[in-house]
């Protein structure tokens, strides 16, 4: 009943946040609009059923998978490391996906498609390469030491940044570009593309991360006890990291660089309903949706009619929480 009770709170924060973003805007609507759009479309006026369904109903949906990604990805990582300040960004792909999508502003590169832009299929490759590179240096003879795996992390987005750094020196005119979209923007010009683009890889690497779920609670006990009670740590260790590493690169790739989200949902969800994570995973893709649309919603009138980059403001509430962590933790 507490489980029920649980997500029946979350899918109802996840609704009212919603219809909040649907009506609250540079242009705010009555509510009377939202209803007339569920129960009778012909009869809502024009602007309002155009700004509605074609504005902000993808944006905020585009935000629910982003935000619902990087949550089950930072849940996951948290939960095979054993570290409550894991985050999704930690494997490097972020810092791929950063120079994938820097170098295709700055050369110029032509859209793959007429409904989507180099921009986003570099980002991807990018971090799909970075998170190769990772895996490859950290493996030793067919195993993946945890420590190992953090130290490659770091090295590989310490290097991605280096090389991104050097592109914003050349960027010339496009520089604005590129530090918006580093910033982190739900603001996409391909429209419904970049969600097809997304909700693969969130899919896949939910349903991934689910199966995982009971394995990930007996590696809770340390690896030797899991390896004992019949988990293939190794293998663990690879699905994890795969199916995480995916769905950041998605969310990253479309939606820029938006950090905390990945380290604060997963941390004050596992606060308010336990380490299981068969009923932790799901809340945090939960959670994560619900925490970007409302971050998304802010970030489009707090500085009305110019539009504060979501990246920015996840990271004006995350860089506190993130000290408030450290500050328990040396506490304990």
């Amino acid at each position: 009943m507490r489980r029920a009770a649980q997500f029946s709170f979350a899918l109802s924060l996840l609704g009212v946040a919603i219809v909040l973003a649907s009506l609250w805007g540079s242009v705010p609507l009555p509510w009377s609009d939202f209803w007339l759009l569920v129960s009778d479309p012909q009869a809502l006026p024009e602007a309002s059923r155009l700004i509605i369904s074609q504005l902000r109903l993808p944006r905020i949906l585009l935000a629910a998978l982003v935000g619902a990604s990087l949550a089950l990805a930072g849940c996951g990582l948290q939960g095979l490391l054993r570290n409550p300040l894991a985050d999704p960004y930690i494997v490097g792909t972020s810092s791929g996906a950063s120079l994938g999508a820097t170098l295709a502003i700055v050369w110029n590169l032509p859209n793959l498609t007429p409904y989507l832009s180099a921009v986003p299929a570099m980002a991807f490759i990018g971090a799909l390469g970075a998170m190769f590179l990772v895996y490859r240096l950290a493996k030793v003879n067919n195993f993946l030491p945890v420590e190992t795996f953090l130290l490659a992390g770091v090295i590989v987005g310490s290097f991605a940044g280096a090389l991104v750094s050097l592109l914003l020196t050349m960027a010339g005119q496009d520089l604005q570009r590129v530090m918006l979209w580093l910033m982190g923007t739900l603001e996409q010009p391909e429209g419904p593309a970049t969600f097809w683009l997304l909700l693969p890889y969130l899919v896949g690497g939910g349903a991934t991360l689910l199966c995982c779920a009971q394995p990930l609670n007996l590696l809770g006990l340390g690896e030797e006890n899991a390896q004992a009670l019949g988990v293939n740590v190794e293998r663990l260790k690879l699905w994890v990291v795969a199916a995480s590493s995916l769905m950041t690169a998605a969310a990253v790739s479309v939606a820029g660089m938006i950090g905390f989200l990945g380290l604060v949902v997963p941390h004050l969800t596992r606060r308010l309903v336990g380490p299981d994570h068969r009923w932790l995973l799901p809340l945090c893709a939960l959670n994560g949706a619900t925490f970007l649309i409302v971050a998304d919603m802010i970030a489009r009138v707090i500085i009305a009619p110019r539009e504060l980059p979501v990246g920015v403001l996840t990271a004006l509430v995350g860089a506190p929480f993130f000290f408030f962590i450290l500050k328990c933790q040396r506490s304990n």
